[in-house]
């Protein structure tokens, strides 16, 4: 089996910008990246089941010239797991922005806690070398 080079770079592109999309603070834009996944992701299955041939029903052609069915099944899947967790944002969304205005999401406290901690550390190990370096030197 090959893949056109074309659907390549098709599913490089959804993918990269669906990835992009979800890295964004907004809960719109973090639905558009599920949304593109999705379709990234049906394309993916549909281009990895391979050229289209006849129906899968046993008699009707020979086995060679079948289309495999569980690439279809997963894009099937695909769809209605991508459909549920839409729906399921759309809400999210839909509530943030009527209780807040907006739908940008915040930094959670427990991040900026270790943020804090983080810089703590960095600060004491800084200081550290510091101290090494003026015992080396004396």
């Amino acid at each position: 089996m090959t893949i056109n080079l074309t659907m390549a770079v098709v599913l490089a592109v959804l993918y990269s910008v669906g990835f992009y999309l979800l890295m964004q603070r907004s809960l719109m834009r973090i639905l558009l990246g599920i949304v593109i996944l999705g379709h990234g992701s049906n394309l993916l299955l549909q281009t990895a089941g391979g050229p289209p041939g006849r129906a899968p029903m046993l008699g009707s052609a020979q086995p060679e010239q079948m289309t495999d069915p569980l690439p279809q099944a997963m894009a099937l899947t695909a769809i209605v797991i991508t459909f549920a967790l839409t729906t399921f944002l759309l809400a999210l969304a839909y509530r943030s922005w009527t209780l807040l205005g907006h739908d940008e999401v915040r930094d959670d406290l427990e991040d900026r806690r270790i943020q804090r901690l983080e810089r703590r550390l960095a600060e004491s190990e800084e200081d550290g070398a510091e101290e090494l370096e003026k015992e080396a030197t004396q």
